[in-house]
């Protein structure tokens, strides 16, 4: 089955499991839409989100960029050439989900986050904004990638995020024994089932009981299907939410399992 196939049959899926506010019975949940979910007020970080992704979609500065992920096939990696605003178009969250996590970080407050896959940097300023106290460090790939990503940072001063430039498969764990513990985790590069699943058990290795695990495109493909049907059913986890375009796992101790499908 083709990846477009694919997101048609799990979005109608996805309709068809998801629940309101009100038919919720868990009350971790229950708050989390409350809190969250509902919490409609403007926030700065939207606006410098937009101002971000209307910087990138116009810059028409080519690059060379290198992908380690699912674009690479078969190989270990690709290389080729690539228009800033066609690469943010190709790869950025969009306001929704940018929404959401600058709200979930927010309200959780965590003080050491990891982001893998920086790309241009759009993902990482709700992360970064959602708490300044905390301390971002941030994984991409390819230099001149994360060049661009740089210079959005040094563009609106986010002060609290730290690069690193090399493969995750290098580089994960040395930033891991770096921060010791993880309080998030935002999963945004290489859209492919093992990676995906190893990079997942790496990081629960530092992971705790008020830790946050986010997956972008759950239902890119047919392989990122079945990597989030795994990763939900991992002991470990307690709550997942699925938004569509991204889940989200919860450790709470004490909690049985359970699964959900919400509105972002």
């Amino acid at each position: 089955m083709n990846n477009y196939l694919i997101k048609v049959n799990s979005y109608l899926s996805f309709l068809m499991r998801r629940k309101g506010k009100h038919s919720i019975h868990s009350p971790f949940v229950y708050d989390f839409i409350t809190n969250i979910i509902h919490d409609k007020k403007p926030h700065e970080a939207c606006k410098v989100f937009k101002q971000a992704r209307k910087r990138n979609f116009t810059n028409k500065n080519v690059i060379e960029t290198v992908d380690f992920g699912a674009a690479s096939g078969k190989k270990k990696f690709i290389t080729y050439r690539i228009a800033v605003n066609k690469l943010a178009k190709k790869r950025s969250s969009g306001l929704r989900e940018a929404a959401l996590l600058y709200k979930v970080v927010k309200f959780f407050s965590p003080s050491q986050m990891l982001e893998l896959g920086t790309s241009v940097g759009l993902g990482s300023i709700p992360l970064a904004m959602g708490n300044p106290n905390g301390k971002l460090i941030t994984i991409e790939g390819c230099a001149s990638v994360a060049s661009v990503a740089q210079s959005n940072f040094i563009k609106f001063d986010l002060t609290n995020i730290d690069q690193v430039i090399g493969n995750f498969d290098v580089e994960l764990q040395p930033v891991l024994n770096q921060m010791g513990k993880v309080d998030l985790v935002y999963f945004d590069g290489n859209h492919r089932k093992n990676p995906t699943i190893r990079y997942f058990k790496q990081c629960l290795e530092k992971a705790h009981e008020k830790s946050i695990f986010i997956f972008d495109d759950i239902y890119a493909s047919e392989e990122m299907v079945s990597a989030w049907n795994e990763i939900k059913k991992h002991p470990k986890v307690s709550i997942s939410l699925d938004f569509f375009h991204l889940g989200m796992v919860f450790f709470l101790n004490g909690v049985s399992k359970q699964e959900f499908a919400l509105r972002m």
